[in-house]
């Protein structure tokens, strides 16, 4: 018996069949090129439809389907809003894939912050654990919180949203589309920052001058002691830290994990980070919290999706 798990992000739509123990059978990953609406859908259900081929040819059975999915998706009617993909503004992709699956195969749909934390707990750096939170730093922020074994939601579905964070005053016009954590401390966030200090620093005569800044190059000038650079990351090091922090004192998990894009090159800064939300956290939590950084890395969501399912996912049934 396995599973499929269905990672859909902006750019490309990354597909795996799972054996029961949560091995890689097969992968598939398709680019997403410019599609929309629908287009998206059909590539989704499509490359969905070669892999229950692909298990009926060895003679196996698939008995779920989980898709995450970069936005929020509603528990109830299985329909997602995905503001990185066009169309999908109340797109109703559980009903796709059910149509597609047939009946008798489980099909579950969840948020990639969700699938993050499913991923990790499941066959990663928190494998085993009840009460963790996977802090997800990218382009954007987000959290994938799991409390006694269970995905928290929220009333409408988007409980992590932490790039919306209070972690600094005064406030700040650009915190009304990013929130001030992410705004200061996503990738984004890092290029925001160093281009609002080249703008303030008129004496910095660095390399950052020729106008090329970008979060990977920002990290290799760290180690030169740009000046630019050692702000702009320093700051998001304490931020990253204080946030930590604050997750510890409200949910009281057993691990606290980093993963996205950024993390990655920020994997380094991970004692720091962890002795910064030890300044801040809850005294009797946070000094009994692990930190790590992903060990699935990319691949973090699309185990999630391959745990969201299985028949009794940690996740809430759907």
């Amino acid at each position: 018996m396995s599973v499929i798990g269905i990672d859909i992000g902006g750019t490309k739509v990354a597909l795996a069949l799972f054996s029961e123990g949560g091995g890689i059978l097969r992968r598939e990953v398709a680019a997403v090129e410019g599609r929309e609406g629908g287009e998206v859908g059909a590539l989704v259900t499509e490359r969905v439809c070669a892999l229950l081929g692909a298990a009926e040819a060895a003679g196996d059975a698939v008995r779920g389907v989980g898709a995450a999915v970069p936005g929020i998706a509603h528990a109830g009617s299985g329909r997602v809003w995905a503001p990185n993909l066009p169309g999908w503004d109340d797109y109703p992709l559980r009903e796709e894939l059910e149509a597609v699956v047939g009946r008798g195969v489980r099909v579950a749909v969840d948020s990639d912050r969700a699938a993050y934390i499913l991923g990790e707990t499941w066959r990663g750096t928190a494998r085993g654990c009840r009460n963790a939170v996977f802090v997800a730093v990218g382009t954007g922020i987000g959290a994938g919180i799991l409390v006694d074994g269970r995905v928290l939601r929220g009333a409408r579905d988007i409980a992590g949203a932490i790039g919306w964070l209070a972690l600094d005053r005064p406030y700040r016009a650009g915190y009304d589309s990013y929130g001030c954590f992410e705004y200061q401390a996503s990738g984004a966030g890092l290029v925001r920052q160093a281009k609002d200090l080249l703008a303030a620093g008129a004496a910095y005569a660095g390399p950052l001058r020729d106008g090329e800044v970008t979060t990977a190059r920002l990290f290799s000038l760290y180690g030169s002691g740009d000046a630019i650079a050692t702000r702009a990351i320093d700051n998001a090091v304490e931020l990253w830290g204080m946030a930590a922090a604050n997750l510890v004192s409200l949910f009281d998990p057993e691990m606290v994990v980093f993963g996205g894009g950024v993390f990655g090159p920020a994997a380094r800064f991970l004692e720091r980070i962890e002795a910064e939300a030890r300044r801040w956290g809850q005294p009797i939590s946070t000094p009994q919290v692990r930190f790590g950084v992903s060990s699935l890395g990319g691949d973090a969501g699309l185990h999630g999706a391959g745990q969201l399912a299985k028949p009794q996912p940690l996740a809430a049934s759907r």
